[in-house]
């Protein structure tokens, strides 16, 4: 089946979306856990969040799913958001620069091409070449700078982008509640644990949250988790996957800029050097099948 091409105005809005609002989640959480603890914060952003998008599907008269969607999308957005996302939100909070911290979770596309191969999904060998470079730069990345001095919080966000990873490839592959409900229940379960984890650890806030710490939890409950969700959700519907999922090596860049120009983050030539090899192996994973494709595969039919 052709798919349509989609008018230019929603496409570029789109693409926006991912591009430029979910690049600059990461100076928007590093804002926020100056006011707030860090699994508070995300926990309130993902629970309001799938309010306000259950509220809206519900009054749209979108009718709730069944228990085994439900509990399938559940354990997804446990994996991505409370797993995935919490552990970033955790490791901001504990100073890593935003921009590390994106660079780090650019490395999704990598381990989810492992989880494919495990789930019977052959690479071609420009994609494992992807991954045995992304793995140069996660190590370059680790050997010194922000990183090397905090590897709790570089082992923090290497074990979120791996639930990301396995998260979005058994997802694929499961019952899940149709359209935008599956990121509702996502988002509700994945708040919910999140601000069961902050009441278990004792997160407490120890005086009210700044005016900017609420400007970011809204940001990222909006902008970060609600629309940027529906604009993913546009594009695999009407675009090629090459190009849905061509944010991962442009939100490092849009985060990285950001944190330098507002908040005096800095990197060091080597994380400059690392940002570089883990974008271009991004790029041979994502687009590898793509630009290079197989040969075709003829087989004989004997005629009976």
């Amino acid at each position: 089946m052709l798919r349509r091409s989609p008018a230019l105005l929603p496409l570029l809005a789109a693409l926006f979306a991912l591009y430029f609002i979910w690049g600059s989640t990461y100076f928007a959480i590093r804002v926020g856990v100056e006011s707030w603890p860090p699994m508070m914060m995300a926990g309130l952003r993902f629970l309001l969040a799938g309010t306000v998008l259950l509220v809206f599907l519900l009054l749209r008269g979108e009718k709730l799913p069944g228990w085994r969607a439900t509990g399938n999308a559940a354990l997804v957005g446990i994996m991505l958001l409370a797993v995935g996302n919490g552990a970033v939100t955790i490791a901001e909070h504990q100073q890593v620069p935003s921009g590390i911290a994106a660079v780090m979770v650019a490395t999704v596309p990598l381990f989810a091409m492992c989880f494919s191969r495990l789930f019977g999904m052959p690479g071609r060998w420009i994609e494992w070449l992807g991954i045995a470079v992304g793995l140069v730069g996660i190590i370059l990345l680790n050997s010194s700078g922000h990183l090397a001095g905090n590897p709790w919080a570089a082992l923090m966000i290497l074990i979120g982008s791996v639930s990301w990873a396995f998260g979005s490839v058994w997802g694929s592959r499961i019952a899940l509640p149709a359209g935008m409900m599956a990121g509702a229940v996502e988002m509700l379960a994945a708040g919910m644990v999140l601000l069961l984890g902050s009441q278990l650890s004792g997160e407490k806030l120890a005086a009210a949250p700044a005016l900017s710490g609420f400007l970011a939890l809204g940001y990222l409950t909006l902008f970060g988790s609600v629309i940027a969700i529906n604009a993913y959700m546009f594009l695999i519907r009407n675009v090629s996957p090459a190009i849905a999922t061509s944010y991962a090596y442009v939100n490092p860049v849009v985060a990285v800029l950001l944190g330098m120009g507002f908040a005096g983050e800095s990197l060091t030539p080597r994380e400059w050097l690392a940002l570089g090899i883990i974008v271009l192996a991004v790029v041979l994973v994502t687009l590898g099948k793509y630009l290079f494709l197989g040969r075709p595969v003829i087989k004989s039919v004997r005629a009976d």
